[in-house]
């Protein structure tokens, strides 16, 4: 299978992309010391992938992440995936996020009610810990129990989360902490 990347603009920074013959592989959001390290992590994460320009399915999708970041109305959720390698329990968990809109979010016990079985949070917590598909799927979107931000493992940490459900919630000073 190949595989390529590309780099793009959004309103948070340089990020970049990566897909095969089945979807996306991944997306990688700006590194804090910009647009080398970005490369850097991608071409870590996909060594064998070359850069190039993307093909149009991938090329929505960049438009639509894009959209996001502005804030804009945006749906990721019909964006093809490559899970190959993918644990299953991490593909339940992640087809359960993509269903949590813009603006909304669950807890990880929400997530792993709908999974049907509640004693699963922190095995939800670490399986969003492990999504290379920032933003597709939207592990930003999945908050501790009690309101609590939680964990993130993306380059800024809770910092970046924080931005990303500003961002969704239209900027307000304190991010939308209201479950479905």
């Amino acid at each position: 299978m190949s595989s390529a990347f590309t780099l793009f603009d959004t309103t948070i920074g340089r990020c970049g992309i990566a897909w095969g013959d089945r979807g996306v592989l991944g997306v990688q959001l700006p590194e804090t010391d910009g647009e080398a390290k970005t490369r850097a992590r991608v071409l870590r994460r996909f060594a064998r992938a070359r850069e190039t320009a993307p093909p149009a399915e991938v090329q929505e999708a960049i438009e639509s992440i894009v959209e996001l970041l502005r804030g804009g109305a945006s749906d990721l959720s019909t964006v093809a995936l490559d899970m190959d390698g993918v644990p299953e329990f991490n593909r339940r968990v992640y087809e359960v996020a993509r269903t949590i809109p813009a603006g909304e979010t669950l807890t990880y016990g929400e997530v792993a009610d709908r999974l049907g079985d509640r004693g699963a949070a922190r095995d939800v917590g670490r399986a969003l810990a492990q999504n290379p598909f920032a933003l597709i799927v939207p592990c930003h979107r999945v908050l501790a129990a009690g309101g609590g931000i939680g964990g993130f493992s993306a380059p800024g940490g809770i910092t970046t989360k924080r931005r990303l459900l500003m961002i969704e919630d239209g900027g307000k000073s304190t991010p939308l902490f209201r479950s479905l």
